[in-house]
């Protein structure tokens, strides 16, 4: 079992796990946004005049399972599933502002728009890290 996990995180990697982590968040953030959506929305004003919060949470479902699916892909070819968690945090984040201050609507805002902001900010740093090189194994002596 325990070959096993080794085998799986190390084809995943660092990029897949931070991927499979970002995924997860934004799937179950997307699914928690159907299932019981915020009663607080003064935030989320400007987004919501132009699409229905549940619309929203699909797009949250479909970025995190973008991420997902990406996290399999080797370098250079996972960069989707970063782009796709930060382009669904960012309207979500510049609502948040724009609702604090110019709007004053929404007296929290710049709070929730530096958590979603960071929260996409570490996709678009992490898809240009690379890989670490995988380790090389010694042949043992038997000592």
């Amino acid at each position: 079992m325990r070959a096993a996990v080794r085998r799986l995180t190390r084809r995943l990697g660092r990029r897949g796990a931070l991927l499979t982590l970002k995924g997860t968040i934004a799937t179950l953030y997307g699914y928690g946004q159907l299932i019981e959506p915020l009663r607080d929305r003064r935030g989320l004003c400007l987004l919501l005049r132009w699409v229905p919060l549940e619309a929203w949470a699909t797009a949250w479902i479909v970025a995190g399972l973008t991420a997902l699916l990406c996290a399999w892909l080797p370098q250079g070819r996972d960069w989707p599933g970063f782009l796709a968690v930060w382009a669904i945090t960012a309207p979500w984040s510049m609502a948040y502002l724009v609702a604090w201050w110019p709007l004053g609507e929404y007296p929290r805002g710049w709070v929730a728009a530096l958590i979603f902001g960071a929260f996409g900010a570490v996709c678009l740093v992490a898809i240009g890290w690379d890989e670490p090189p995988r380790a090389r194994t010694e042949p043992t002596d038997g000592r």
